[in-house]
């Protein structure tokens, strides 16, 4: 049965539906259709990491009992690549540990099965507003001449692609969700890095000066991402 909430109007966001179930695939597939959703639906880890690698997916709805790739490794394979779309596990185990373990890995919600279907839809809205509100909602933006297109994970200047490395890209995403904000160093090792303690290291400074060989006309003088001095980092 079709979740009966009441569209929205919104831009149209696609989700990436990983489920060998055919029955349940069409029934996701169906219900964010109804609500609004493109779908794309694949019965593997695999064919759902080649689409993901094609076009931007908004989020990623995942089941954890897969055929060859398991979702486990899916979602570790995309996360070691830089990739932070969101991810809804889909399982019909009930181990506390499989959870815990999802989650390490980069998963940001775990639905057990059976489900109630307005209740995942409800989780799809909210984990795709929590993404977008991280992102500052927009598409594209502007650092001097250098254009940033979150959706596509492409950097350009003066139409030329910038070459960036996954987390390179994670740094400067977090940087411009906070624009115009003072990031401390910790503040980047927790939120970029996933370190939950702290640390002593070089980390962070090496990254922000490969950042800023890519943003900055003049290496000396920064004029975008600058060093607030006994405080941390500002994207102007």
């Amino acid at each position: 049965m079709r979740a009966s909430t009441q569209k929205a109007t919104r831009p149209v966001r696609t989700v990436l539906v990983v489920e060998d179930e055919l029955e349940m695939r069409g029934l996701l597939r169906d219900n964010l259709e109804f609500e609004g959703y493109e779908v794309i639906a694949t019965a593997t880890a695999e064919e759902g990491l080649v689409e993901l690698s094609q076009q931007p997916v908004a989020l990623v709805i995942l089941d954890l009992m897969l055929p060859v790739m398991s979702g486990f490794e899916f979602c570790r394979q995309i996360r070691a690549n830089g990739l932070r779309v969101p991810v809804i596990i889909l399982t019909a185990r009930t181990d506390e540990s499989d959870r815990i373990v999802g989650l390490d890995l980069g998963a940001d919600d775990y639905v057990s099965k059976p489900f109630s279907i307005r209740e995942l839809i409800a989780r799809v809205r909210a984990q795709i507003r929590r993404d977008e509100r991280d992102t500052g909602d927009r598409e594209e933006s502007m650092i001097g001449e250098t254009r940033v297109n979150v959706t596509r994970r492409l950097v350009t200047c003066r139409g030329k692609r910038l070459d960036l490395s996954p987390r390179e890209f994670e740094l400067l995403r977090y940087l411009l969700a906070h624009r115009g904000e003072v990031v401390t160093r910790e503040q980047l090792l927790r939120e970029v890095w996933g370190y939950h303690q702290t640390v002593v290291t070089r980390t962070v400074d090496n990254y922000i000066s490969k950042l800023r060989a890519h943003l900055e006309p003049r290496l000396n003088e920064p004029s975008y991402l600058i060093t607030v001095h006994g405080s941390g980092y500002q994207l102007l």
